[in-house]
């Protein structure tokens, strides 16, 4: 049988609040630039760029939730 694994944070509280604050707002404005971008029919590789906020929201909230 296999034990299961224990995460043990490394951050507190005020730590996950700042990641999954900055990781939600990064979200929200890469949101809005792929809209504004999509609207003034940008170049593909414009949007393309937006890869790079939406990668950092996201890894800013899976580091809250996972507690990292």
């Amino acid at each position: 049988m296999i034990a299961p694994t224990v995460c043990i944070p490394n951050i507190g509280p005020r730590g996950r609040r700042s990641r999954m604050g900055f990781g939600i707002v990064v979200i929200v404005l890469g949101g809005l630039a792929a809209a504004g971008l999509s609207w003034a029919s940008a170049p593909r590789f414009w949007r393309a760029l937006l890869f790079v906020p939406f990668w950092m929201g996201a890894l800013g909230v899976f580091q809250a939730v996972g507690q990292t």
